[in-house]
């Protein structure tokens, strides 16, 4: 066995497998997601070469996903869901799309960062402080940024306040949603810029 390997301690190698594992399990979010995206575009009629093409997949790959698609159970994409891991997915691409827009000088910059590489989760603590440090950008740095992102922000505000209904669940895992939901609504933002 290698000298330096026997020389780390127990907590530089939990540290060590901490972090491969993060990737791994962000890996597995991403191949999720991509295979939720697929399916939503499919259903909204996208042809499954087209996807193979924009998706870098091969096409049989691309009819597996559609294949594994839940009958009658397609993602939907639009933004006014009102579960909560959508609506936080929604903050989480707002917060990015903020970040972004101040070239990281955002207050929400740093949580953005960590959320985004699996540092930390979606607890009700972390979507709390992330709402806060997006607000705070809003108010301090607002007219630097476009009048969508405070009507966006609002908008998710005001849902997160509100609960969702029992019936207001949207398909797939909680964090494939939030996923889902993040990329959705930059793509919007960047539409309304």
């Amino acid at each position: 066995m290698d000298a330096d390997a026997t020389e780390m301690t127990e907590e530089q190698v939990t540290q060590m497998f901490a972090g491969m594992n993060e990737v791994i399990r962000a890996g597995e979010e991403m191949r999720g997601l991509r295979a939720e995206m697929i399916q939503a575009l499919a259903a909204a009629g996208w042809t499954q070469d087209r996807l193979a093409r924009l998706a870098g997949m091969s096409q049989p790959a691309v009819s597996k996903q559609v294949a594994k698609d839940r009958a009658g159970e397609a993602t939907d994409v639009s933004l006014d869901q009102r579960d909560a891991p959508w609506l936080e997915g929604r903050l989480w691409g707002l917060a990015e799309a903020v970040s972004h827009a101040l070239d990281d000088e955002a207050h929400c910059a740093r949580l953005v960062h960590v959320l985004a590489r699996g540092r930390k989760r979606f607890t009700p603590q972390n979507v709390d402080a992330l709402r806060r440090l997006v607000e705070a950008d809003l108010r301090e740095r607002g007219a630097e940024l476009p009048g969508a992102y405070r009507d966006t922000y609002d908008r998710i505000a005001r849902a997160l306040d509100v609960p969702a209904a029992p019936d207001e669940k949207g398909t797939g895992t909680a964090s494939a949603r939030r996923a889902l939901a993040c990329q959705v609504q930059r793509i919007r933002l960047q539409d309304a810029v």
